[in-house]
C-alpha cells in the first residue's frame, strides 16, 4: 500500500517514481571515476546519472523528472559551484566521499560536520566522556590472516644476576631502520643493553613475522603484541585518536606478567601516544600538542584547534604522572613546563655505519621522509608545489629522489586532499629503503623542506655524518645547534628556501666546506655512545 501510494504521488508530480542515482563530479577526475564505480557496485539495481560541471546545464533539466535516491559528491577544501548545486537538488540524500574514498551520508549531526571538515572517518569521536556505556570496538582481520592471541615472546641474550633489569616499550617494531624513530630506539637498546638487561615490548602491524635476530643479539626478551585493526569509528571526544589506536588489553596483559617473570624494575615508553601504559620513564620524540598547535597556526580550521587542544591536554597531564620525560632538545623541555621532571637526551647518529664519501658532481637533491608522520607530507607538498616551480626551469638537468617510505600513498591520501602526489619525470619517488646509506652517497645535497616540526631530526644527522651539505628550514634543523651558512643553509620561504638550493648546487666548494663543518659537529656532539650513556646515568638515577 504504502509503495503504491508513493508512486501515485510521485505521478501527480510528473516524476519518474524509482529512484535514481546522481553522482556529481566534484572533485579530482580520478577519484570522481572511481568513486562512480563503487557507487555503481553498491547500488546496481538502480540507474545511474554522471554529472559533471561541462554537462550540468544539460542534466538539471533531464533530473527534474526524476526521483534522487542518492548523490554521491566528492569533498574537497576548493569552493564548488557543482557541489553546491548538489546540495540544492538533493540536501538530504548527499553520500560524501573524502579523498581516501571513504563515505559518510551527510546529515544535520557532528559526525556530518567532522567528516565534512576533512577528519578521516576512523578519526572522528563523538561520545561525551560522561556517557556511562563504553562502546565496544571490533578488530578487522584479513581474510586469511590469523591474529595471534594475546603476546608472543622470543629470549635472546642471556641474563645475568649482575645486571639490573629494564623494559622498553614501543609502537612498533624498531628493525630495520627505515624511519628516524625505529633508528633512536634501535641503537639506545644497544646502548643501555651495555650496563642492562632489557625487555622490549612492541606492537607489531604486520602479517608476516619481523626481522628480530639484529635485536636479539643484545636484548634479553622480545613481547610482541598484534596492533589492534579497528573496522568502526572509535567513540572519545577528549582523547587524541593515536592513544585509542594503540589502547590493548593484550599489551597491558602482557606488561603485567612480564614484571613478574621478566622481574623488570622501570618501564620506559616510547611515544606520547603510550603514556597510558607506564609512570616511569616517558619519551618525547616530539612534544606532540606542539606539532598540533604549529598546524592550527598555519591553517586555523576547527578540526586543526580540536587536535591542538586535547593534545595538550592528553599529553601535559601524562607528562607529570611520570618519574622523568626525556625531550629531544631543550626547547622541547621549556615547551612542556617545570611541572615536568624532564632530562634532554638528544638524538644521535652511527658514525661507524654513516660514514663520509666523496661526492660526485652533479644536480641531485635528497629528501628523505616517511608520509606515516603527517610533517614529512606536508613538507613535501611545500616543496614540490613552492619551491620545485622556481628550479625547474633553471635547473633542466636537476633531480630530487624522495623517500616516502611503507604504503606512502595511503598515509598520502590520508594527509592530503589529491589522491596522489602530481607526477612529474624528475621526482623519483621511492617507498621502503632498507639501507639509504646509497642514497646519501649518491645526493649532492639533502634537503629538509619541514614546515611544522618537533623534536630533533635523525635524517639531518645522517647528512652530516654521510658529509653531505642540508639546507631546511628553521624546524627541520630546530635543537641540533646548527648555524646558518656555517654548518647548515637555513631557508623559511620558498623563495629563500629555492634561492639556497640554487647557492649551493652551483658553488660545490661552497657546499663541502658547509658538509664538512657539519660532519665536525656530528662527530663532537652526537655520537650514540656518549648519548647512551646519558640514558644509562639516567636509568640508573631511577633505580
Amino acid at each position: 500500500m504504502k509503495q503504491r501510494l508513493k508512486r501515485w504521488i510521485f505521478r501527480l508530480l510528473r516524476k519518474d517514481p524509482e529512484a535514481v542515482v546522481v553522482t556529481f563530479a566534484t572533485g579530482d577526475a580520478e577519484l570522481c571515476r572511481r568513486m562512480h564505480e563503487e557507487v555503481r557496485r553498491l547500488v546496481p539495481d538502480r540507474r545511474h546519472f554522471f554529472v559533471t560541471a561541462d554537462n550540468w546545464p544539460e542534466m538539471r533539466r533531464q533530473l527534474k523528472s526524476y526521483r534522487i535516491g542518492l548523490a554521491p559528491v566528492l569533498l574537497t577544501r576548493e569552493p564548488c559551484a557543482l557541489r553546491r548545486a548538489a546540495f540544492r537538488l538533493a540536501p538530504r540524500k548527499i553520500l560524501a566521499y573524502n579523498s581516501r574514498l571513504e563515505r559518510h551520508h551527510l546529515r544535520c549531526d557532528l559526525p556530518s560536520f567532522l567528516f565534512w571538515r576533512g577528519v578521516p572517518l576512523d578519526r572522528i569521536y563523538l561520545r561525551p566522556w560522561w556517557w556511562p556505556w563504553p562502546k565496544r570496538e571490533r578488530s578487522v582481520v584479513p581474510a586469511g590472516f590469523r591474529a595471534p592471541a594475546g603476546f608472543r615472546t622470543m629470549d635472546g641474550r642471556a641474563c645475568s644476576q649482575e645486571r639490573r633489569r629494564v623494559a622498553v616499550l614501543s609502537p612498533y617494531f624498531p628493525y630495520p631502520l627505515s624511519h628516524g624513530g625505529a633508528v633512536r630506539i634501535y641503537n639506545l637498546l644497544r646502548e643501555i643493553a651495555r650496563e642492562f638487561d632489557v625487555e622490549l615490548f612492541a606492537f607489531t602491524d604486520s602479517d608476516s613475522e619481523p626481522d628480530s635476530a639484529p635485536l636479539l643479539e643484545f636484548c634479553a626478551r622480545l613481547v610482541l603484541v598484534q596492533k589492534p585493526r579497528y573496522r568502526e569509528p572509535r567513540w572519545s571526544t577528549l582523547l587524541p585518536p593515536e592513544v585509542h589506536e594503540f589502547r590493548s588489553p593484550a599489551m597491558r596483559q602482557a606488561i603485567a606478567a612480564e614484571r613478574s617473570a621478566f622481574g623488570f624494575e622501570i618501564l620506559q615508553v616510547e611515544y606520547t601516544q603510550l603514556a597510558e601504559y607506564g609512570a616511569d620513564v616517558l619519551v618525547e620524540h616530539d612534544v606532540t600538542f606542539d606539532l598540533f598547535t604549529q598546524v592550527a597556526h598555519r591553517t586555523p580550521t576547527l578540526a586543526a584547534r580540536w587536535d591542538a587542544f586535547r593534545w595538550r591536554r592528553f599529553e601535559t597531564r601524562q607528562a607529570r604522572r611520570y618519574r622523568r620525560v626525556v625531550v629531544m632538545s631543550k626547547k622541547d623541555a621549556e615547551l612542556l613546563g617545570p611541572a615536568v621532571e624532564t632530562a634532554v637526551i638528544e638524538n644521535g647518529v652511527d658514525l661507524a655505519r654513516f660514514r663520509p664519501e666523496p661526492e660526485e658532481p652533479g644536480e641531485r637533491l635528497l629528501f628523505i621522509g616517511s608520509f606515516r608522520h603527517f610533517p614529512n607530507v606536508q613538507a613535501y607538498r611545500f616543496f614540490t608545489e613552492q619551491v620545485w616551480p622556481l628550479l625547474r626551469d633553471k635547473f633542466p638537468r636537476m633531480t630530487l629522489t624522495v623517500v616516502c617510505g611503507a604504503d606512502h600513498f595511503a598515509y598520502w591520501r590520508a594527509f592530503s586532499d589529491s589522491p596522489e602526489p602530481r607526477p612529474d619525470s624528475r621526482i623519483r619517488m621511492l617507498g621502503f629503503i632498507a639501507d639509504v646509506r646509497p642514497l646519501y652517497r649518491d645526493a649532492n645535497l639533502v634537503i629538509v623542506p619541514t614546515t611544522v616540526s618537533a623534536g630533533t631530526n635523525v635524517k639531518v644527522l645522517e647528512a652530516m655524518a654521510t658529509e653531505r651539505a642540508v639546507i631546511s628550514t628553521t624546524s627541520g634543523c630546530g635543537g641540533l645547534g646548527l648555524l646558518h651558512g656555517h654548518s647548515a643553509w637555513i631557508a623559511d620561504t620558498p623563495e629563500a628556501f629555492a634561492a639556497g638550493v640554487a647557492t649551493l648546487i652551483a658553488d660545490p666548494e661552497r657546499r663541502r666546506q658547509i658538509a664538512r663543518a657539519a660532519y665536525l659537529h656530528a662527530v663532537r656532539n652526537y655520537n650514540w655512545e656518549t648519548i647512551g650513556e646519558k640514558l644509562r646515568d639516567l636509568l640508573r638515577s631511577l633505580l
